[in-house]
């Protein structure tokens, strides 16, 4: 019989493959116009290969015995911390798809801006700015609760951040010298990777 952990594994990397599949869909079919503005810097290349090993590293953990001695259990009144994790993963792979559906063919696996780029404000970015990122940031936090090892367990969440720290500022100020006011507009209107808590008052 599977053991409880062993189904939070599998939870993960089903999820891991549903989340290849979509990113596959999408990067075969984005845009391929010429650039006006691009930036791939060496920290920017270093940062995705941290990001990456952070992702991937994980099924080193699922299919080698290299960090068995990091695992740890949690006892039976904790067990909803990995079905939480199942429910966070759900919520990232459909916020992963939903902004590739949403941005089409303007996504870029780099920050470029080109010649035909339009601003887009509209489905799940008429609420955040960068919902991949989101995705991203939930996935990390499901993979934490996922997979019950001190190391691949946090691996995402510790690359992603300094990813975003990095990436998110970068991106956005391309976004404001090609769209200009355009996108300051935009920006009152939106969170960056959450949701922005409306004044109602």
């Amino acid at each position: 019989m599977m053991g409880i952990d062993n189904i939070f594994e599998a939870i993960f990397f089903g999820g891991f493959i549903i989340g290849c599949v979509i990113r596959k869909i999408y990067t075969a079919g984005r845009k391929t116009g010429k650039s006006t503005t691009k930036r791939k810097s060496p920290l920017d290349i270093s940062l995705i290969g941290l990001a990456t090993v952070g992702l991937a590293g994980p099924l080193f953990y699922l299919f080698t015995g290299w960090l068995d001695f990091a695992d740890y259990q949690l006892p039976p009144y904790l067990r909803w911390i990995g079905w939480a994790g199942a429910g966070i993963f759900v919520a990232a792979l459909l916020l992963l798809w939903r902004s590739h559906v949403d941005l089409a063919r303007q996504w870029s696996a780099i920050p470029e801006v080109k010649n035909d780029h339009s601003l887009v404000t509209t489905g799940v970015y008429s609420h955040i700015r960068h919902p991949m990122y989101a995705a991203h940031v939930l996935w990390a936090l499901a993979q934490g609760l996922l997979l019950h090892n001190w190391i691949a367990g946090p691996a995402l969440l510790v690359t992603i951040i300094p990813f975003c720290l990095v990436r998110i500022p970068l991106e956005e100020k391309m976004m404001l010298k090609h769209f200009g006011d355009d996108y300051r507009i935009y920006i009152t209107r939106t969170g960056r990777i959450f949701p922005k808590l409306r004044n109602t008052g």
